[in-house]
């Protein structure tokens, strides 16, 4: 290639020397003549960062040592393996700088450093701008490598954003997952709370109502009870105890050997002649001797209740309506007695006998 470093006429020994004999004579003046081959002489290869300077003379100085010393190197190299070593003349670089930089061709076309050098116009700043603002870790870097370079950081960016978007997401569920639990425990507490609160209610209905029950029932027997005085303060109006002085002694039920069966009636001791009066008013159906009874009046109620009187010593009344407190005869010891007392029996509807003294306590006597 015309101009390239490798042209045998560019840089032949003989072509920058003068003619004449001198310091850079004829090439028969030296053990023989250098011509430097194609395949003797390798191109500049590799990659070099060649800061820019300025002045073209600066550029063309640079790129000139550096193939010069290419084809030195490599022509030495050649030589060395088939000739003894010879002396190598070198031409005035100086005063050859603007031929030779003509015939070179521009840097910024050789392989390697085009792209490091740059544009001057591009940087609009001093030669060399460009290239000193460059990346350091740039240097070295062919597209390629750029692009697989490009390449992994872009992989390392998507999986970090992929972990990130990961992590994000389990974040979320477990914040979710926290969120449902705190509400189904919100829930179950509700339920409990109100479940309890339903219970207290209903207890608290269940005692309120109980104790206006109670209340109710203690108003119904005060009530009853008030009646009942009412009405046994009227009875007492119209009944009245058999004796006024007296001793109580045989109870209803009580054995004894004087009697066929249990006692049949209350004994009242009280002394012979005592008057004995009617409970309440009636009707005189019997009055007489009664065997062990003695001296006995049946008085007969309006309501078929019998009230027998025994062991009299005498009869005042012995037939016909009476009224409560009349006297109808006299205590006395007739019939089989140990002593003088009123034997009372009380026999509702003409019946069995029963005990006297709640009898005679229903009707609002005190006995």
């Amino acid at each position: 290639m015309p101009g390239s470093l490798t042209d045998t006429a560019t840089f032949a020994p003989g072509a920058f020397a003068p003619e004449g004999p001198g310091p850079y004579g004829a090439a028969d003046d030296g053990p023989g003549e250098w011509n430097p081959t194609e395949e003797s002489v390798r191109s500049v290869r590799g990659r070099h960062r060649v800061a820019k300077q300025r002045g073209g003379l600066a550029r063309g100085g640079t790129v000139l040592g550096v193939g010069v010393i290419a084809a030195v190197g490599a022509g030495g190299m050649a030589t060395a393996e088939e000739k003894p070593p010879v002396p190598i003349s070198m031409p005035d670089i100086g005063s050859l700088a603007a031929d030779v930089t003509g015939a070179l061709p521009d840097a910024e076309s050789l392989p390697g450093i085009g792209s490091l050098l740059g544009s001057s116009d591009d940087a609009g700043d001093a030669p060399g701008a460009a290239t000193a603002a460059a990346p350091l870790s740039s240097a070295g870097i062919t597209t390629e490598d750029g692009q697989g370079a490009g390449a992994g950081e872009a992989l390392r960016s998507r999986i970090l954003q992929q972990a990130d978007t990961q992590q994000a997401a389990a974040e979320r569920d477990a914040r979710d997952a926290a969120e449902h639990t705190a509400l189904v425990q919100a829930a179950k507490t509700a339920a409990t709370d109100h479940k309890e609160a339903v219970a207290d209610a209903k207890a608290e209905r269940a005692q309120a109502a109980r104790k206006e029950a109670a209340a109710r029932a203690k108003r119904e027997a005060e009530a009853r009870a008030k009646g009942e005085a009412a009405r046994l303060a009227e009875l007492a109006k119209s009944y009245l105890l058999p004796v006024t002085s007296y001793t109580l002694t045989a109870s209803f039920g009580q054995p004894g050997d004087r009697w066929a069966a249990d006692h049949t009636g209350q004994d009242f001791a009280a002394p012979t002649g005592t008057p004995v009066k009617a409970v309440h008013s009636g009707t005189i159906t019997q009055a007489g001797w009664a065997g062990a009874y003695g001296y006995r009046i049946l008085l007969t109620l309006d309501d078929g209740t019998e009230l027998w009187f025994c062991h009299l010593s005498s009869m005042v009344k012995t037939g016909g309506k009476v009224s409560t407190g009349e006297v109808i005869g006299r205590v006395g010891a007739t019939g089989n007695v140990t002593g003088p007392h009123l034997h009372l029996e009380v026999r509702p509807g003409g019946g069995d006998p029963i005990d006297p003294m709640p009898w005679l306590r229903g009707r609002g006597l005190n006995v």
